[in-house]
This record gives structure tokens, sequence and C-alpha cells, in this order.
């Protein structure tokens, strides 16, 4: 369950993200642990905070569990720039914190993961745990069939591997929507572990679901209640 609340921060090559194409986005989603009788939320929002700088949040909580993740990051020619990462979970087994420092005058990652000490060379394109995603949505926007992301992962920088399956509508509470389904790519041979993510066509391919499924079978969603796509109410048919 911790990593499927994780891979909720949920809730994702180089992104080529312009800072125009950049919008405040806001949304609220329930939560579910199919093997559990209760349910929970998540929020993730974007904003810019001043002087090109914006910050990317996620929170969930369920009755046994919270979980908190902010980035802050910049874009320089047509790259997203990690600037600060901040994850802290709660409740849910063992306690984690993790802050780091993305420091491009030096080229340097440094900062703590469990307590644990990081210090990582820090090169155009590493992205943290947070702002992959955000890199995720803006490639399938503009029509990318794979991708793939190199992110900072405890003391080490881990690649990620996407691909678009197809387009699907899904039913939320703030209608139907027409979006691209994704898929994490992993080895067979190393993890059976399954990850989906729905994004929405028409709101600038906001996720509105994702599911998890683990290796031993235990699944987990998160679906759109409702949102906002610079300023806009998401609305489906």
């Amino acid at each position: 369950m911790r990593r499927a609340l994780l891979f909720a921060v949920a809730l994702l090559a180089l992104p080529a993200v312009h800072a125009a194409d950049l919008k405040p986005f806001s949304a609220s989603y329930t939560a579910d642990w199919k093997q559990l009788p209760m349910s929970g939320t998540a929020e993730r929002s974007l904003k810019e905070t001043g002087s090109g700088v914006w910050t990317l949040t996620f929170k969930a909580s369920m009755m046994i569990a919270g979980l908190s993740e902010v980035s802050t990051l910049t874009v320089d020619k047509d790259m997203l720039l990690p600037k600060t990462y901040n994850f802290e979970r709660s409740g849910l087994g063992k306690a984690k914190k993790v802050d780091l420092d993305f420091d491009w005058s030096s080229k340097m990652i440094t900062g703590t993961d469990r307590g644990d000490p990081v210090k990582l060379p820090l090169n155009r394109g590493i992205l943290d745990k947070s702002t992959y995603q955000l890199a995720l949505q803006h490639d399938v926007a503009a029509g990318k069939k794979s991708m793939s992301y190199q992110v900072v992962d405890g003391d080490e920088v881990d690649t990620y591997d996407f691909r678009v399956l197809g387009t699907e509508t899904v039913e939320t509470k703030a209608g139907k929507v027409e979006a691209t389904k994704v898929e994490r790519v992993r080895d067979p041979t190393q993890s059976k572990r399954v990850t989906v993510l729905w994004f929405a066509k028409d709101w600038d391919y906001l996720l509105v679901r994702l599911q998890q499924v683990e290796t031993d079978g235990k699944e987990y969603n998160i679906m759109l209640l409702d949102g906002t796509v610079d300023g806009k109410a998401v609305k489906g048919s």
C-alpha cells in the first residue's frame, strides 16, 4: 500500500515543456484501497508562486495514513528544472521523510532520504518524483507515445518508462471524459506491479484516474471528483 500511495502522488526522454504551456490546476479525488472498508481523499494542484516559480502539491489522507508531497520548479529553455522536493508519509508502516535541494549553480542535488544523506550530480533532465509526473502529463499532451524520465530515487537516479495504450472514456463525478490511457513500463522479470494512468484530453491532460495493482493482487485507485484547469471547472458529458 505504501508503494500505491507513492504512485498516486500521485501521484509520473527529457521533457520539452514551454513555460507558456504550464497552466495552473487543482483537482480532488477519491482514494480507494479495495482490501480496506474505507475510502480516502487526495488533492493535487499546480500554481505559480511568483518570479517564474511553480509549486506542485499532492496530499492524500485515509483513516490510517497521510501523505504530503511538494515540489517547486522553474522552466528554462523549454525544460523543467526542479528546485526543491519535500515528501512526508505518516501512519502507514514506517514513517518516511525526504528533503532534496536542486542547486543548479553547483550542479548538485543534496538533502536527506529517511535520514540518510543524499548527494548526487545534477544534470538537465533529472527530475524528482513529483515533477516527472508533470513532464509526463505534458508529453502525453504533445502526442508522444513512449516516454522515459531520469528520476531521483533514494541515493541514485532511476529510469521511469511509460507508453500510451490508447483512448478511453472515463466516468467521473465531473461527468464522462475522453482520456489518454498510459502505462508504466516495467521489466516483468523484475516486477509484476501494474500502474495505469488516465489523462483528460480536453482538460490540458489533467490526471483523472490512476490504478495500481500490486504483485499480490491488491488494488488501489484514485478517481477524479472535481477540478479546475486555468480557472475553468472540469465538466464532462
